[in-house]
């Protein structure tokens, strides 16, 4: 009778995760029904009307709530991700700034070369010049990024299965590249400007400028600066990468309700998405940098998007446009990765309280732990331990009376017995 007990509230699917009067009726035998049964269930069908009123009336407030959850995690994601790789993304920069062709005035052979330079002329800590404007700036820009793209997702997807149509996912992932690039090109500015002004400092004059400095120099206008082009590489980089990560969580790793994947697993999904994403939008990487960065005396200044793509392909060919283009990636497949990873597990961790991942059960697997991944949904994990339990404490728990001459021998798999049927004594 436990065991019953136990199976049937564990199956329960009550939006509001509580056992009202109504649910406790429907496990007691038919024969204990009297007088007050129908006070019982008019009790309980108050009961659950006035928490679905309550639950309309709370609505729009949840909602507001469920997005600030989302941007809180997206920003200890998207921040945790950005620091991970910022010695990457400085190498990057400074790749993609160089504009000599001439030996002679080549500062880095390649993405290792600057790197080795970098650390030799300005120590380890140059790797991270302007870091932390980029861990402020990221932070709202991941959240909105993966917000939006959460949001839209949801809006579209089948409640029941989750899928959703090819179409609405690149519609999701545009969306978020788009709404992004409002907090993406201040911190890019802000960040490309304190990445390269270490080149010169060590041989120059030039003072270093903080971040305010720029800040206040550029004025709100100067802010956003090379937006167009920003526009133009974070909008396809985002219809690329999320339809790509979720396919890959499903298609290839095998993510399903009842299967959850580990962290190495949603590590290597971003990872792999975010090649194709980094690489294949690497030319408007590169046009939006020159656009941004403070051309120095006697270096190429562009009017526009147009003419700087043209002045590149003039005087430095078409290679020119994937300058730092294995940086990107070696800094964009790994940086989503981590923020997207970190993300999930977030969300894991720190539930908000009344959401799918804190009260509903259905279609929820166990937590995976590290390597290994969850298989075994979570109702029929809690009601075979609690079976367990009660089976250790009384061994003739919900066994029925035998008749003479018959003996109980057990059931399969617990307290190391065989069979599971009453044999002749």
């Amino acid at each position: 009778m436990e065991a019953d007990i136990l199976f049937h509230f564990a199956g329960l699917d009550a939006p509001s995760g509580r056992l009202a009067v109504s649910d406790f009726a429907k496990v007691l035998d038919a024969s204990w029904h009297n007088a007050y049964d129908f006070g019982v269930k008019a009790a309980g069908i108050a009961s659950d009307t006035a928490a679905k009123m309550s639950s309309k009336g709370q609505g729009l407030l949840y909602g507001v709530l469920e997005s600030a959850h989302h941007f809180a995690l997206g920003s200890l994601a998207g921040a945790f991700g950005a620091f991970m790789v910022y010695p990457i993304d400085l190498v990057k920069t400074r790749m993609q700034n160089q504009r000599s062709q001439r030996v002679g005035e080549m500062l880095y052979k390649n993405s290792l070369d600057c790197a080795r330079k970098v650390v030799k002329n300005e120590g380890f800590l140059g790797l991270y010049s302007g870091v932390l404007p980029q861990l402020v700036g990221v932070a709202p820009e991941k959240a909105i990024k993966l917000t939006v793209n959460d949001l839209v997702r949801g809006r579209y997807s089948d409640p029941k299965t989750g899928a959703i149509w090819l179409p609405h996912e690149i519609l999701a992932g545009g969306s978020a590249g788009a709404c992004q690039v409002i907090f993406t090109n201040p911190l890019e500015i802000v960040k490309i400007r304190l990445q390269v002004q270490g080149e010169i400092a060590k041989t120059t004059d030039t003072p270093r400028r903080s971040a305010m400095w720029i800040v206040r120099n550029l004025g709100l206008v100067g802010l956003y600066k090379g937006a167009n082009a920003c526009l133009l590489r974070d909008v396809p980089f985002s219809v690329i990468y999320f339809p790509t990560y979720n396919h890959l969580k499903r298609d290839y790793f095998g993510e399903s309700p009842n299967k959850k994947l580990g962290i190495v697993q949603l590590l290597t999904a971003g990872a792999i998405a975010g090649m194709p994403a980094a690489y294949l939008t690497t030319p408007c990487d590169v046009v939006k940098t020159r656009l941004q960065v403070e051309a120095r005396k006697g270096e190429q200044t562009y009017k526009g998007l147009v003419d700087c793509a043209k002045t590149i392909y003039r005087q430095e060919g078409f290679r020119a446009f994937f300058k730092g283009g294995p940086a990107r990636i070696l800094r964009s497949s790994p940086q989503f990765g981590f923020t997207l990873a970190g993300y999930e597990v977030l969300q894991n961790l720190l539930p908000l309280p009344g959401s799918e991942h804190a009260n509903d059960p259905r279609g929820h697997a166990e937590p995976a732990v590290g390597l290994a991944e969850a298989r075994a949904p979570l109702p029929f994990i809690r009601s075979r331990n609690a079976l367990k339990v009660i089976l250790d404490l009384d061994e003739s728990s919900g066994k029925p009376k035998m008749p003479k001459g018959q003996s109980w021998v057990g059931i399969p798999g617990f307290g190391g017995r065989s069979g599971g049927a009453a044999v002749a004594a």
